[in-house]
């Protein structure tokens, strides 16, 4: 699995490859559905049948996503794509010393990495669901590993843990929370999925109090939502009028129509989108204030900003 990454070209930084190499994922996928959405056979580390046993072992150590936990028909709990979480804490770009704050605990694996390499008094991790972090705990004890794993709503980020040097969160918001800003000590960086794609932010110390802003990587990004106080909502609405077939199909597109989202019309989003030549998603970025919050293309002054749905 690591040597597939790094032919890729991540992770980057070497003590992440180590942490890929040394942090055992089977132990955190002791189950799973087969085809990565939830559906088809669970394949479990404890089944009688050898062969079967062997198709879950090959399938945790296979540079994908793993569907591990649904409630009521919907996927509520995964094992992020080993490249896209080495890619994100290359990006995160943590020092010794840095005390880093996930977002959505999942199966626990991220943040036994995270642990690997910072040690586990300067991780901690929060899920709403007590049933993930039950077992995310139990997880990391089997790897080893003991950071914080604390059952709350993520958009509230974790104060009594605070302050916090890095956030990096393991699901879809449509808004950036005021909290983690709050929470986090100036210089700090936030790296958070947001429209099908990555935002980073860096938090600084403003007249009116504390700010964040930055701009999207240019990688996609699809991560099970937040659920909380802050929820990433609905998909953008279906449109067809106005809008041609072949930009609905465009993934570019499709990330606009996410992220402006309550503030443009599609028909809006679509002339400018047109007009800026299809724009990558590393030429949008996003700006938090105490009181406002809103996306931008290219300049956060510049003549195209929008507010954020649920800001």
């Amino acid at each position: 699995m690591v040597r597939g990454m790094a032919a890729s070209g991540v992770p980057a930084d070497p003590a992440w490859r180590a942490a890929f190499e040394e942090v055992p994922r089977h132990l955190f996928v002791p189950y799973y559905y087969a085809d990565g959405s939830g559906g088809g056979r669970l394949l479990w580390s404890g089944d009688p049948d050898p062969v079967a046993r062997g198709r879950w072992l090959r399938g945790a150590y296979a540079d994908t996503a793993l569907a591990t936990r649904m409630r009521d028909g919907r996927l509520v709990s995964s094992s992020s794509q080993p490249s896209l979480m080495a890619g994100m804490l290359d990006e995160l770009d943590v020092r010794d010393g840095d005390r880093v704050l996930e977002v959505g605990a999942g199966t626990g694996y991220n943040a036994a990495l995270l642990a690997h390499r910072l040690g586990d008094g300067l991780v901690t991790t929060v899920d709403l669901d007590p049933e993930i972090t039950e077992s995310a705990r139990a997880h990391l004890a089997a790897s080893g590993h003991r950071p914080a794993v604390v059952t709350g709503d993520g958009a509230r980020g974790c104060p009594q843990r605070a302050p916090f040097d890095r956030i990096i969160a393991t699901c879809a918001l449509p808004s950036v929370p005021h909290a983690w800003v709050d929470q986090c000590a100036p210089g700090a960086r936030i790296l958070t999925p947001l429209a099908t794609g990555l935002l980073s932010l860096r938090v600084t110390d403003g007249a009116h109090g504390r700010a964040a802003q930055g701009r999207f990587l240019y990688t996609a990004a699809y991560f099970v939502a937040l659920r909380g106080a802050v929820a990433a909502g609905g998909d953008p609405e279906d449109v067809t009028g106005g809008v041609p077939r072949h930009a609905l199909r465009n993934d570019l597109f499709q990330f606009l129509l996410a992220l402006s989202a309550g503030a443009l019309e599609p028909e809006e989003a679509y002339a400018l989108w047109r007009r800026e030549r299809r724009p990558d998603r590393d030429r949008y970025g996003v700006t938090v204030t105490p009181d406002a919050q809103w996306a931008w293309l290219d300049d956060p002054g510049g003549p195209h900003t929008w507010p954020l749905r649920g800001a």
